[in-house]
């Protein structure tokens, strides 16, 4: 008898939660939700949820950046620093009255600059074999200045036009509903690809991936590249958010999309997880910042919540294995 038929019904639903990397998100998105439909009960009212949830789309996009490097077994925390150099680049290079020309050039402009920031990580993580964790929170220090030297205080404005169309709801929907779908949309066909094989390969076991022929390195810098990208991304979605370039904006979010990577159920050590559950981790934390927000407790409450969802996050797996075995016959 196979060991899902011997299980009580209890012991079968723990088993499919545990098959589901991004379960733990799901249970924390209930609870979030509640406890702000108890705290506001106007807090889905439509309009104030689409509010909310375009607050969402910077972080959303730095952290499905973010997912695809950990997925690759490795780390980005210089992704605030790169969102920041992006955003001021953008906002400096629009000028008072661009044209459509200008401002494709600055948009184009910020987006190469985070490509070429996540090369110069990739570039030393996959081919000159530093750490991680060293090399980009050495590199975050590089970025940061750059950002202060295009832009050393918060100023620039962003055309109304492009306001109004950051604001608008296509289909009745906010924006950040329709870039989440094509977040998801663009992850589907990433995994899809011999890429997507490789990058979980790669972050599951190095080693065998490079035996079994995978090229590693260019799969590990290709990681970095496309999470400088989504970091840009997310710098000009900042831009529009708050209508001016600031140097140092993106400093509290380098934090904030790993917690929503580990949330979604994506391993740190590499090799699994996913754009979807990053999504839900990302709502999550929205949701933990509108309760913390709404009590009108101390900003530093918010940090406190981020370190103990990541425990939460970590631990609850395997918590849940242990009980899960434990009950087995």
């Amino acid at each position: 008898m196979r060991a899902a038929q011997a299980l009580p019904p209890r012991g079968r639903l723990r088993e499919a939660a545990l098959r589901q990397s991004y379960a733990f998100a799901l249970v924390l998105l209930v609870a979030a939700a509640a406890a702000n439909y108890a705290l506001q009960p106007n807090f889905f009212n439509p309009a104030v949820l689409g509010g909310n949830l375009m607050t969402y789309l910077p972080l959303l996009l730095l952290a499905a950046g973010q997912t695809v490097v950990v997925i690759g077994g490795g780390i980005d925390l210089s992704l605030g620093a790169i969102l920041s150099l992006s955003n001021v680049i953008i906002v400096s290079a629009l000028g008072e009255s661009p044209g459509a020309a200008q401002i494709l050039l600055a948009v184009g402009a910020g987006l190469l600059a985070g490509a070429l920031a996540g090369a110069v990580n990739g570039a030393c993580v996959a081919y000159l074999r530093f750490q991680p964790i060293v090399t980009t929170f050495a590199t975050s220090f590089v970025f940061s200045g750059l950002a202060l030297y295009v832009m050393p205080s918060p100023g620039g404005s962003v055309p109304q036009g492009l306001l109004s169309a950051y604001g608008a709801d296509p289909l009745g929907l906010p924006l950040v509903f329709w870039a989440a779908v094509l977040v998801l949309l663009a992850w589907g066909l990433l995994r899809s690809t011999r890429y997507g094989v490789y990058l979980y390969a790669t972050g599951g076991d190095q080693l065998s991936a490079f035996v079994s022929g995978v090229p590693v390195s260019p799969v590990r810098l290709a990681s970095y590249c496309i999470a400088g990208l989504m970091a840009a991304l997310a710098g000009l979605a900042m831009a529009l958010s708050t209508s001016t370039g600031d140097p140092l904006i993106g400093e509290p979010l380098t934090l904030s999309s790993i917690v929503a990577v580990v949330i979604g159920g994506t391993r740190l050590s590499g090799g699994q997880g996913g754009v979807f559950g990053t999504i839900l981790g990302v709502v999550v934390l929205g949701l933990f910042q509108s309760i913390v927000s709404f009590m009108g407790v101390p900003s530093w409450w918010q940090t406190l919540i981020n370190g103990l969802i990541v425990v939460v996050a970590l631990a609850g797996p395997g918590l849940l294995g242990l009980l899960h075995r434990g009950r087995r016959p």
